[in-house]
């Protein structure tokens, strides 16, 4: 019995191998921390913006990818990528712009995707035709960032977005038939189990494609950083949020992907949980969880 359904699964079955997404960083900044929506940024990030730790922003997108493809050829005797547009708000620019960024990676052997991470109120119609053209040659996802569906929670981290953007946001997707990941953040402040919960049952109802879910962990620098260091902030465990994820997927429709059940940011600038460190061990005790429990993704939608 499959227990949930895995990106990994899923990219394997379609390109008989496995597929590496390659993070980069296109030197995009963000909305929220230029003035236009706000300032600061979300109080979790520390202004890398997601960075993958792996690509060097003093470098070209091309070199980027061609370095990073480089190195997996050798070590892991890998042949296909998708190209993973990460750091910041990849769609913040005119479209002419943005096609400049994203044709660079066009013509490399072994991409068969292109994967854009953005956030729901810097699309539009013209940047979603441009990103739904490249559809014709290779794999192509808007990945969403939401974090929760509980517009109180949004105005807490400082998001200076609503849940409603989102859904303006995917449904202009769907009008360019872009398959949508949502991104989500399990643990933030204020909110209950309960909350978390409604999150997972409100997406399993829309038409998205495909989650990755995250939990909140304190990195150096991030405007939470201070709220944690005096006691403001209280994180989950490692029994608490393998729990609540396992809930989380039994709310969700098994149509849906599961890009990612846990992740941190870079170590140099990881702070708490410790237990986020090792990603393996947190997604054994998932898998070990919905086994105890016989259950899987889609149990209780």
């Amino acid at each position: 019995m499959q227990l949930y359904n895995d990106y990994n699964t899923y990219l394997r079955s379609k390109y008989g191998c496995k597929v590496y997404r390659i993070g980069l960083d296109a030197g995009f900044s963000c909305p929220n921390r230029d003035g236009t929506k706000g300032t600061g940024g979300c109080i979790y990030c520390n202004g890398e913006g997601s960075r993958s730790g792996y690509a060097n922003p003093d470098h070209d997108i091309r070199k980027q990818l061609l370095d990073r493809i480089d190195y997996l050829k050798k070590a892991k005797g890998a042949s296909k990528f998708i190209a993973y547009f990460q750091a910041f708000t990849n769609t913040y620019a005119y479209p002419a712009a943005l096609k400049k960024i994203y044709d660079r990676i066009l013509d490399i052997d072994g991409v068969v995707g292109l994967s854009i991470g953005t956030r729901p109120d810097a699309i539009d119609e013209d940047k979603l035709k441009l990103i739904a053209s490249y559809a014709k040659d290779i794999e192509v996802w808007l990945e969403l960032g939401i974090q929760s569906i509980h517009n109180r929670t949004l105005e807490r981290i400082n998001r200076a977005h609503t849940f409603e953007d989102f859904i303006k946001a995917l449904a202009l997707a769907k009008k360019f038939d872009l398959p949508v990941s949502a991104h989500v953040i399990l643990g933030l402040p204020g909110e209950t189990k309960d909350d978390m919960l409604e999150t997972a049952k409100r997406l399993s109802g829309l038409k998205i494609d495909a989650v990755k879910i995250h939990l909140l962990h304190i990195l150096k620098g991030s405007p939470l950083e201070r709220s944690y260091s005096e006691g403001k902030v209280t994180l989950l465990t490692q029994a608490e949020y393998v729990e609540v994820v396992c809930d989380f997927l039994e709310y969700l429709s098994p149509a849906i992907i599961i890009q990612r059940l846990t992740g941190q940011g870079s170590r140099r600038d990881h702070i708490a949980p410790e237990w986020a460190l090792d990603k393996l061990d947190t997604i054994g005790r998932i898998t070990d969880t919905l086994k105890k429990r016989g259950s899987r993704q889609g149990f209780r939608s």
